[in-house]
């Protein structure tokens, strides 16, 4: 019998051309000293979705790296439909075939999300919806359970800390903090999902498993945080607390809507 082609192992210029690109800034240019545990949690082959904090605006491109290095294998990541509907980002996306997500109305990337997670693929979720400014692990949304649910597939959690030092919400990056910048990313063990779970229940169960790689990745940190911009204000750092946080993503939000819909009346 004839053994259809795997269609995640397949040749992608493009998917390559960046990896080499991330491995060579990463690796070679910025020296990243690079430590992760639990990889082995990451299938060699077969669908999962891989939930994943954000701390910073270069997580993705980090776990991309650790999965490419360990599995040889391509992450589809839910990405924003802003980012995707720019000219040359959104043609690089759509390349590596990245899932665009509308904020607000996100039915149709969770069809295409489970239809992959079907044909074997890796998704990538940003399950707090958002950079988190607090470097804390913030409420989730129930959308990576779900579609592991509907395509009875394991959620991997995994943290990536360290991250923010290259680039992050409401700091310019320097190349001083991000040269030889520690990495941590810890992947957890896979959580297991199905149509008859309750999706509230599996995903609190899920950021309960992220904090504790969170608290293990910042406990055996090799920076100290102490009164630093990047470390969380409960272990002594100066980041705004989640509440103010919060406050300053809504009017950040508040003010981009305004924004939208001036140009949109123009």
């Amino acid at each position: 019998m004839t053994r259809a082609p795997d269609r995640t192992r397949r040749y992608e210029p493009i998917y390559s051309m960046a990896i080499g690109v991330g491995r060579i800034l990463f690796g070679g240019i910025l020296r990243l000293r690079l430590t992760v545990s639990g990889v082995k949690s990451i299938p060699a082959s077969g669908a999962a979705v891989l939930a994943i904090t954000h701390f910073g605006y270069m997580d993705f491109a980090l776990v991309e790296w650790v999965t490419w290095l360990r599995t040889r294998r391509r992450i589809r990541f839910l990405v924003t439909r802003r980012a995707a509907d720019k000219p040359v980002i959104g043609w690089l996306l759509r390349q590596m075939r990245h899932i665009p997500v509308e904020i607000g109305a996100g039915r149709d990337a969770y069809t295409h999300a489970v239809q992959a997670l079907n044909d074997g693929e890796l998704i990538g979720v940003f399950p707090e919806a958002g950079v988190s400014a607090s470097f804390t692990v913030r409420e989730l949304k129930t959308g990576a359970v779900r579609m592991a649910a509907a395509a009875a597939v394991p959620v991997i959690p995994v943290v990536v800390w360290g991250g923010q030092l290259l680039r992050t919400k409401n700091h310019r990056p320097r190349l001083s903090e991000a040269f030889k910048a520690p990495i941590r990313v810890a992947v957890g063990l896979p959580l297991g999902v199905s149509s008859s779970d309750d999706p509230a229940l599996k995903t609190a169960a899920l950021r309960a498993d992220l904090q504790a790689l969170l608290d293990d990745a910042q406990a055996t940190y090799p920076k100290t945080g102490k009164g630093q911009w990047w470390q969380p204000a409960h272990l002594g750092g100066s980041a705004p607390t989640p509440a103010a946080a919060a406050i300053m993503e809504a009017e950040r939000q508040r003010q981009r809507s305004a924004r939208r819909a001036g140009t949109t009346g123009a």
